[in-house]
């Protein structure tokens, strides 16, 4: 299986000038590239795909030196990503959805660089780079496995990452027969079939002030004045905050759950209709459901762990002990049957639920199909 490793880097003021230099190289290639394609179907409806682009970064370093400072790789990477952009393109014209034509990239909008096979090595506690130089980094966990690409990326706050992509056998956990149902939520985080809830931390809305704060300021700073910059880099510092504290909160809750939890079932949500809730869409995106059921999932994986993820359709209605269904608001946030006459909280009565579902659908998984020979 794939894994992430991500560490921070601590560049000089000349490797960052380089490390720029090389983002804006890869930026110009970038559009140049979205530029051939545009033109060539404009002007003759032909579509240009990877190995032509690819191969024409030979003859390009010749017309712009600059590029010879750039690790060849790097920049082939630059055609597997604009590649990459159209391919989504078409797949989300012929599916129907919202299409988004590629963008050109601005200034200060290409953040990253990638090397895919060489160009990059660890040695004696350091990140030598082709072209850029050897970087001091914290590297607090060693690489397993196959390393594949190295990625260096520039955060909005001017902080430096290097994450390597490694091919790492999984590590299965001691077999567990514990089964859990997992209800996510905006008052409670996570409501859990066995009745316990995780509290929803709100991380977004705990800062919010502050945000709104560093945000008046920018408003109020003249365009292109270094002061702008500087206060951008002030709302920059809040929205990363936020993200760390979330992606932390994330990453611990789905681990202690795959580490006591042999079958994990969850709701399989669809979270990119349901923030067209003006109401609600803040606050789901705080909750990082998705975030949440991603990291669930690739733990899982690593670990041995069975997960389910089931249609979320009437599992708050659907009552987990007689199975009659009846319509709730919102605001219902205890269930109450009408026909059994059964009372629990909202959330728990849908973790029952999606629990009943998950293990029915592992359990079908498991049966054979019957041989008619």
């Amino acid at each position: 299986m794939l894994k992430s490793y991500k560490y921070k880097l601590f560049v000089t003021k000349k490797q960052q000038t380089i490390l720029n230099t090389t983002l804006e190289e890869c930026r110009w290639l970038y559009n140049h590239f979205l530029e051939q394609r545009k033109t060539s179907w404009e002007q003759s409806k032909k579509s240009l795909n990877y190995h032509s682009q690819a191969v024409s970064i030979a003859k390009l370093k010749q017309e712009r030196k600059s590029l010879k400072n750039v690790h060849s790789q790097v920049l082939q990477n630059v055609a597997v990503r604009i590649d990459l952009a159209f391919k989504s393109f078409f797949r989300r014209v012929k599916a129907g959805e919202k299409t988004g034509y590629p963008r050109f990239r601005g200034k200060g909008w290409y953040d990253s660089i990638t090397y895919p096979q060489t160009g990059f090595k660890i040695k004696d506690g350091r990140l030598k780079l082709s072209k850029i130089g050897s970087i001091k980094f914290k590297y607090h966990r060693q690489l397993e496995g196959k390393v594949k690409t190295c990625t260096i990326r520039r955060s909005t706050t001017d902080k430096w990452y290097a994450s390597f992509s490694c091919i790492v056998e999984a590590k299965p956990l001691p077999k567990s027969d514990k089964a859990i149902g997992i209800d996510v939520g905006l008052t409670s985080f996570i409501t859990f079939s066995d009745g316990s809830k995780i509290a929803n931390p709100r991380f977004f809305r705990q800062d919010e002030k502050d945000l709104a704060k560093v945000q008046r300021k920018l408003s109020k700073a003249e365009k292109g004045t270094p002061e702008r910059k500087k206060r951008r880099k002030a709302v920059s510092k809040v929205h990363e905050r936020i993200s760390n504290r979330r992606n932390n909160f994330t990453h611990q809750e789905a681990r202690k759950i795959v580490n006591k939890y042999g079958i994990i079932c969850i709701e399989d949500l669809s979270t990119n209709q349901m923030v067209h809730n003006r109401c609600l869409s803040k606050s789901i995106h705080d909750a990082a459901w998705s975030q949440f059921t991603q990291y669930l999932s690739y733990k899982a994986e690593n670990a041995g762990r069975q997960i389910a993820k089931v249609n979320p359709a009437y599992t708050s209605q659907t009552c987990n002990k007689c199975g009659h269904r009846e319509v709730k608001k919102l605001s219902d946030r205890v269930h109450r049957c009408s026909c059994c006459g059964y009372v629990c909280d909202r959330d728990h009565n849908a973790a029952l639920n999606i629990l009943a579902l998950g293990t029915q659908s592992i359990s079908n998984q498991s049966i054979e199909a019957p041989s008619y020979l």
